[in-house]
């Protein structure tokens, strides 16, 4: 994915500033996720944490509850969403690709569902940079079938972008060799939530922010016969549970 491809920052930090009331309701798929990605870490008494991209503070309450004697940092890029947080914490607004935080100064780097939006190369240099020699990271982010449903219900529709560019588990590894780390182990799991109907689907995504898809875009408002023509589209794929929307989620354990 090209750097130029994303959304801007001021694009995607407006998104989750509106989505913030509406995050927590919609978010169930990320706490799943969340427990998941905790369950894989190793036993450890890490002094200082990062919950990198941290959103209202679901995954940080659990941290701190796993790691009470540890100094809890929580950054997002949002400043609507570290609002939110309700756990004690040092509260930082800021991009995971330029952290404001001094090199070596923690001994877990924790990010679920945030680097998708950024340079990954430069978010995993960063993560290494803030380390210790014996730090840990545990990521999850999404993978390249992530909402293929809606890659599906627009193919005929129209040429614009629904959904971002993402890379696979084995591009990711790449990366993280690159940026000086050790994998411990990378896992793909495919992750499912079942919508009534179209339009409950299309909400769900903008309640959690994750209606940016920068470049390809469309600017102006869908228009009644796209939808419809959409929503035919996206009916062939339905199930007795209702309406599929695909998180390909990629997880990866790493060490300095």
């Amino acid at each position: 994915m090209q750097h130029d491809t994303r959304p801007s920052k001021a694009r995607i930090r407006q998104s989750f500033e509106r989505a913030a009331p509406t995050y927590d309701s919609a978010a169930a798929i990320q706490r799943h996720i969340c427990a998941e990605l905790a369950a894989g870490l190793p036993a450890m008494a890490p002094k200082r944490f990062l919950d990198a991209g941290c959103g209202t503070g679901h995954a940080l309450a659990a941290l701190q509850a796993r790691y009470p004697a540890a100094h809890a940092v929580a950054l997002d890029l949002s400043p609507a969403m570290l609002h939110r947080v309700k756990a004690p914490c040092c509260r930082l607004a800021g991009d995971l690709e330029h952290l404001p935080l001094a090199a070596a100064s923690l001994d877990l780097y924790w990010s679920s569902l945030a680097v998708q939006w950024c340079d990954l190369a430069a978010a995993l240099r960063e993560a290494r940079r803030v380390l210790t020699a014996q730090g840990f990271l545990a990521l999850a982010t999404l993978g390249p079938e992530t909402f293929r449903e809606l890659r599906h219900a627009f193919a005929g529709v129209d040429a614009y972008a629904h959904t971002l560019d993402f890379h696979g588990p084995d591009e990711i590894g790449q990366m993280a060799a690159d940026a000086g780390f050790a994998t411990v182990s990378r896992k793909k799991t495919p992750k499912t939530e079942y919508f009534p109907d179209f339009r409950t689907l299309l909400r769900a995504v903008k309640a959690i922010g994750a209606n940016q898809v920068g470049v390809g875009r469309r600017a102006g408002l869908m228009s009644r016969s796209t939808f419809l023509r959409a929503e035919a589209a996206i009916e062939t794929l339905r199930t007795p549970a209702g309406l599929p929307l695909t998180y390909d989620v990629i997880t990866l354990y790493a060490r300095q």
